[in-house]
């Protein structure tokens, strides 16, 4: 999968901006070496692919966060629009369920770049009350284990989950199925607004494979630092 890849920064950096030269003079003083992308609906729908092929020109390793969610044919022909933009992964929402996701990875098969594909369980904005709501019985933990058990059945490569939920999953799922984790906080971080949170060695730890980062570089007043410390965090436990 992405046989290009050489190094594997497990550090993905939210490129949570809504123009794109926000989000370049941010990205233009990181090293794609040390880091991957992720590029969200605000900006995708602000800047369009044009940013993601001007992030993948610039060597870095981009995550492509729209979520796909329809009939099988059209996420199909979505998947492999955004798989020959050149990313190294994009997502679709696993209740779309199974046919959708296997439609969706021979989307991405039909590319020459075969990125990752991974697919969200629940969100992490959802409560119990909201999966009530819309006649979800389940909780939340047997929720996201059914919808992440059902993503590895389809063939894709891995879930987004919270940190909180990666250790009850790498027991239920194949070691190298990808557990991508948000919400992430370096030790000496504020915690802003986030209260369900891990460090990165916690998270790490936890069995996750990517960490998500978004404020403590994009709002660091040195972000290269910032990360380059992320980095020497998680290099600490090894």
């Amino acid at each position: 999968m992405n046989d290009s890849k050489v190094l594997d920064s497990k550090v993905i950096v939210a490129l949570d901006y809504a123009d794109s030269s926000s989000a370049l003079n941010l990205v233009n003083q990181l090293d794609p070496s040390l880091c991957k992308l992720k590029v969200g609906k605000e900006l995708f729908t602000a800047a369009g692919p044009q940013l993601v092929e001007q992030l993948v020109a610039k060597n870095f390793q981009v995550f492509l966060d729209l979520k796909f969610h329809d009939i099988p044919n059209t996420v199909a022909k979505a998947c492999e629009a955004a798989s020959n933009l050149g990313v190294w992964m994009l997502n679709v929402h696993a209740s779309g369920g199974k046919a959708m996701m296997e439609a969706a990875l021979e989307g991405v098969n039909k590319s020459k770049h075969s990125p990752y594909l991974i697919a969200v369980t629940v969100l992490t904005s959802m409560s119990q009350a909201n999966l009530d709501e819309i006649g979800i019985e389940n909780s939340i933990e047997n929720q996201v284990l059914k919808l992440a058990k059902l993503t590895q059945l389809a063939g894709l490569h891995g879930v987004v989950c919270s940190a909180l939920e990666a250790p009850f999953l790498r027991q239920q799922v194949k070691p190298d199925f990808l557990l991508v984790t948000p919400g992430i906080r370096p030790a000496a971080a504020s915690k802003d607004d986030q209260t369900r949170i891990l460090t990165p060695t916690q998270a790490l730890a936890a069995g996750a494979s990517y960490l998500v980062v978004g404020r403590p570089i994009t709002q660091a007043s040195n972000p290269i630092d910032a990360l380059i410390a992320i980095n020497q965090e998680i290099q600490s436990i090894n």
